[in-house]
């Protein structure tokens, strides 16, 4: 391999999420950290030396985002995903979450239900009842080991009121790669009812062999117009700390709804590093990505064969793509959460199934998005902790 994922980087002291929050967390900072979704991968050198390039030039003003920045997303698109996009339908956030905000803020009201289907990436929820909105839940159906959508469920839970679904393709926690036949189902409903899909792809680059990422959007005109996309570079290239995501609104109507949100809350004018990483990534990334892809599904089938040796009453979701491996540890004699304070006592940190929702309770979530060094360390703490369970 040209990149060496190898490599332990110190992230201890750099006032970063994942280790400097440890003894919030976990009321103990000698945990190795494996819970929020960043990687512990070194952001790849050419994002670095860009960033390095403009931060010589020493006057930091209001950013402008060149046509480079919105081109580069469209060939990405096109190379990656096969979906050709339109330089209109993009607009910009500092990050998915704020987009998902932004998009309930822009084009729902106050009691207007969205549907999530749990378990499921728990912002959905903040972001939904936060802003006082109303929450219904269409929970996924674990059918052997694997989910699959409720659609009669679905069908049963759209009223007037329901204006909107939150869709995460790929799926976080789980790991599912939602097929075209699966998502044109679940579109069609939505279609019907007049139902905006709201689609979370952050992970859309993280996809393992045998599997393609679909957009929601790509399927027809018919779903694009009836949808919203939410991306960014953040998750596959390690660069969430310079705060840059986009949308992808076809829609005019929509995208105009959105568009006056921004101008009155002024949340649109970007991070110009954010800019640069985003438009490096996706100019020269993809001989990265490749072999991130070959590392991380090492990582996986590490972690299979050492649960099968050491811990066989943990079973573990196949991904189809993500580094969120999903924990069911239903299998033990204890359940998932005291598991989980468990493993914090034997410095190992994850991140607990309940937080995902319904259907989570008897899962954890893990990050393998860290040299295999690492990894067997946690997973040998993992053996430790729970083998007499």
């Amino acid at each position: 391999m040209k990149y060496n994922f190898d490599e332990i980087i110190e992230r201890e002291g750099t006032n970063c999420q994942k280790y400097d929050n440890r003894e919030l967390i976990f009321g103990k900072t000698d945990v190795i950290p494996m819970w929020v979704a960043d990687s512990d991968f070194k952001t790849p050198d050419f994002i670095v030396k860009a960033i390095k390039q403009r931060a010589a030039h020493e006057i930091y003003g209001y950013p402008l985002k060149p046509e480079s920045f919105y081109e580069s997303i469209i060939n990405w698109q096109k190379r990656r995903h096969n979906w050709v996009v339109e330089r209109n339908w993009i607009e910009y956030s500092s990050n998915v979450v704020v987009g998902l905000a932004s998009v309930v803020l822009s084009m729902t009201n106050p009691g207007d239900k969205i549907i999530v289907q749990p378990p499921v990436y728990f912002p959905f929820f903040h972001v939904i009842e936060g802003n006082k909105r109303v929450m219904v839940e269409n929970p996924l159906v674990n059918r052997n080991g694997r989910y699959h959508f409720d659609i009669d469920d679905l069908i049963a839970k759209i009223d007037d009121d329901t204006k909107m679904l939150f869709l995460c393709n790929p799926h976080n926690p789980g790991g599912m790669v939602w097929t075209e036949n699966e998502l044109k189902e679940l579109g069609e409903v939505c279609l019907k009812h007049n139902v905006i899909v709201v689609s979370d792809e952050i992970h859309a680059d993280l996809v393992f062999k045998g599997h393609e990422h679909v957009p929601f959007a790509k399927l027809s005109d018919e779903f694009a117009k009836n949808s919203i996309t939410l991306m960014s570079a953040s998750k596959t290239f390690n660069i969430a700390g310079l705060s840059s995501a986009y949308l992808f609104i076809p829609d005019k109507e929509l995208r105009i709804k959105y568009q006056k949100l921004m101008k009155a809350t002024h949340l649109s004018s970007g991070n110009f590093f954010g800019l640069v990483a985003t438009e490096e990534a996706y100019t020269y990334g993809d001989e990265w990505l490749e072999e991130l892809l070959v590392y991380l599904e090492g990582n996986f089938e590490f972690i299979m064969k050492y649960i099968a040796e050491n811990l066989p009453r943990i079973k573990v979701m196949q991904p189809e793509g993500t580094y969120l491996p999903w924990l069911d540890m239903s299998g033990l004699s204890i359940d998932a959460h005291k598991a989980y304070k468990i493993l914090i006592e034997y410095g190992l940190g994850l991140t607990p199934g309940n937080m995902f929702g319904t259907g989570g309770e008897n899962f954890i979530r893990l990050n393998m998005a860290c040299p295999r060094s690492v990894l067997a360390e946690g997973l040998g703490r993992m053996k430790e902790a729970l083998a007499a369970y």
